[in-house]
């Protein structure tokens, strides 16, 4: 599957989104990827579950991990699909945390799914809960990666879609995104 053939996906689902958002970073931009509209189509999460799984397979991971809201999805999805166990971490009073009676062993092979990420945050947050476990990151897959490959979490990284998407401060935004009402979609 090509990323032009996934842009297509996301603009068809109504997933690709065109204004003035603000991201989850604080950081403004033009676009936004709704994922949860495109994921909400059981064919489009088997297709895209199919590729990431189709590109990570040799890694050998035991078990994959995704931070909720985002990735759970996908999580699950590329983890039917590989065959492996599913986990995710959540919210704890505001922080990222392994919940429901999860365990991860020590040494255990863990791939983590994300949807979308810009800088990266919770990604990294999802990696320090699973070595503060013992656990074994060996890898990260991500539907969309708007850091134009630039975020690194020390383990490889594999995405079907990886665009620079350009991000603007608060107090440094461009007089066209001024001029449009700011929405934060997404979680918070």
């Amino acid at each position: 599957m090509t990323e032009s053939e996934v842009l297509q996906i996301f603009r068809a689902s109504g997933a690709l989104l065109e204004g003035h958002f603000v991201l989850r970073s604080g950081r403004h931009s033009r676009q936004y990827f709704q994922c949860a509209l495109a994921l909400q189509q059981m064919p489009i999460v088997e297709k895209l579950g199919g590729e990431l799984a189709r590109r990570v397979g040799a890694l050998g991971a035991a078990t994959v991990v995704a931070p909720a809201m985002g990735g759970l999805v996908l999580g699950q999805e590329v983890a039917r699909q590989l065959g492996r166990r599913f986990i995710f971490v959540e919210k704890e009073q505001g922080k990222l945390a392994l919940r429901r009676g999860f365990r991860i062993a020590p040494g255990e092979k863990i791939l983590i799914v994300e949807d979308v990420i810009t800088k990266g945050g919770r990604v990294q947050e999802t990696l320090d809960i699973v070595r503060a476990h013992q656990g074994r990151v060996v890898g990260v897959v991500v539907a969309v990666d708007r850091s134009g490959g630039e975020v690194n979490f020390g383990v490889p990284l594999f995405s079907l879609v990886t665009l620079q998407v350009e991000t603007f401060a608060p107090d440094q935004l461009p007089d066209d995104l001024a001029a449009l009402p700011a929405v934060k979609p997404g979680s918070a």
